[in-house]
């Protein structure tokens, strides 16, 4: 049956009211993203996708930024104690506006009433842009985060649109785009130390609670489309529970029953605004990281909203995403469609984050997507492919002292898709005897894992064979040549528990055939 191919695109939007910020040219976002078999001639319809998500290295330094944002802990001034803990020392909240503003010096400090000139809100940045707290986090993004921060803003625009559209839908806050800046930094692989996923760092539970897929082939935490819908139902829900976005936010990060209890150790005169969350903090009804949680979101506001009036300069921003969809029967390695689509691997796994192993999920339909402008391409190609072309990937076993670009090399991948491909697996992390799925171009799967090409695969008495290679398995030989585990150990007489021996040649197809 001729694979359907759905075309969707986000609204192409750039909803900034200053300029856009982005990464420097040095920020390591193009570095070690394409399969070495890949070259600029291949990509005619998704050239903007080598250049975009985060690297390894990318990731960590978003993650130790992030990490540095949720350790720092403001404490009152005035006090004779350490104002911080963590990445700061000691500030003079006075200077920020001074210290960072570019061109003539500043005649008073950044958002507050100068914000009145500037952009507005849609949810109340400006009452509370003066707070102390507030000031604080605008010293870390424009301080010690500053090089992070411009890269965050320059991915922005990539997302900005979509979450602004479905919020609004939702009767959300547009303006709370920017609680998935001080989440994740806009990266859909960022896990958090407590295993909090995606864009909108939804822990297990609660993304399940809210229809997302998590299991060992999908995990739709990384979605940014789903996540995000997701993201705006439980805040909605929170909102309606609270009275205040500030409360929801509050409860986003530490959990509605906290901020509950906290609620009704107040005693409150007036009904719950957002004020009240300052109320909470003040007190300390909170956890540590859930009363900097607001005045975090109102610093990242302030200067991702305007960010030329704190010294960010224009420069190339990540487009939109644009795509087309298309609906694939069974298990399909990524790297297959972007063959088909004319493109590199990478791409694909930008495009579909959520399919952890690189492939979409055996015995099940999945809709995946594609370079805009090529749905109906693909379909067609898919339509025309054998079985046992629609999965190129194979399992690798670690020995010892390998590492991940070891065997990248070995297989003609990039680190990228094997850590894609793994649940993003640590390269520190490895041991030995564990399996990972590589997945690999049909140039490179003629290669062996020492990079040599295999001898021709002899045709005797009609039957074709297969020469085992170290690291394979009977799922992976039978997913290879599109048959049954079953009928490869009925054809050579083995038990589905046998060892299989390196070199040892199997039949692989039925007797009689070829």
């Amino acid at each position: 049956m001729r694979q359907r191919a759905r075309l969707f695109a986000i609204p192409i939007v750039a909803l900034w009211a200053g300029a856009a910020a982005c990464a420097p040219a040095t920020s390591g976002l193009a570095d070690g993203v394409a399969p070495s078999d890949a070259s600029p001639a291949n990509l005619p319809v998704a050239d903007p996708w080598v250049l975009v998500e985060s690297t390894p290295e990318d990731s960590l330094a978003d993650l130790k930024a992030l990490e540095a944002l949720h350790a720092l802990e403001f404490k009152s001034l005035g006090k004779g104690t350490e104002h911080v803990r963590g990445v700061l020392s000691a500030l003079d909240l006075g200077s920020v506006g001074a210290v960072f503003a570019t061109g003539a010096e500043a005649s008073g400090p950044r958002g507050g009433p100068a914000s009145l000139e500037g952009p507005s809100y849609d949810i109340d940045v400006v009452s509370f842009a003066d707070h102390q707290q507030v000031r604080y986090y605008e010293q870390f993004f424009l301080g010690p985060a500053r090089d992070r921060f411009q890269i965050w803003l320059g991915r922005l625009p990539r997302y900005e649109g979509m979450i602004r559209e479905r919020f609004r839908t939702l009767g959300i806050p547009e303006d709370l785009v920017y609680l998935a800046l001080i989440e994740s930094g806009y990266s859909n692989t960022a896990v958090s130390r407590a295993n909090a996923v995606g864009m909108w760092q939804f822990i297990a539970s609660t993304g399940r609670n809210y229809g997302l897929k998590i299991d060992t082939w999908v995990d739709e935490r990384r979605d940014p489309f789903l996540a995000t819908e997701a993201a705006g139902r439980h805040l909605a829900d929170l909102y309606e529970l609270f009275g205040s976005w500030y409360l929801a936010a509050a409860a986003y990060n530490g959990g509605a029953g906290r901020v509950t209890r906290g609620i009704r150790r107040l005693s409150l005169r007036d009904s719950v605004s957002d004020e009240t969350f300052f109320h909470l903090s003040d007190r300390r009804y909170l956890r540590r990281e859930t009363r900097d949680y607001v005045p975090k979101l109102i610093a990242a506001a302030l200067i991702a909203k305007d960010p030329e009036r704190y010294g960010f300069t224009r420069g190339p921003v990540l487009p939109p995403i644009e795509f087309d969809e298309i609906t694939v029967p069974d298990a399909t390695g990524l790297d297959v469609l972007a063959r088909l689509a004319d493109t590199v691997a990478i791409a694909l796994v930008q495009l579909n984050p959520h399919y952890i192993r690189g492939v979409t999920p055996p015995n099940r339909s999945a809709i995946v997507r594609v370079p805009r402008g090529t749905g109906a391409l693909v379909a067609q190609r898919y339509h025309d492919l054998p079985a046992n072309e629609r999965v190129n990937f194979v399992e690798h076993v670690v020995r010892r002292g390998e590492t991940l670009s070891q065997i990248g090399k070995r297989y003609g991948v990039s680190v990228t898709l094997i850590r894609a491909a793994n649940n993003n697996v640590h390269p520190q992390r490895l041991q030995i005897g564990q399996r990972l799925v590589i997945p690999v171009s049909p140039a490179a799967r003629s290669r062996t894992a020492h990079g040599r090409a295999p001898s021709p695969q002899p045709v005797v008495s009609g039957v074709r064979h297969h020469a085992v290679r170290r690291g394979e398995s009977l799922w992976g030989i039978a997913q290879r040549y599109g048959v049954r585990v079953d009928d490869l150990t009925r054809w050579n007489g083995l038990q589905r528990n046998d060892v299989l021996r390196v070199g040892q040649r199997l039949a692989v197809t039925a007797p009689g055939t070829e």
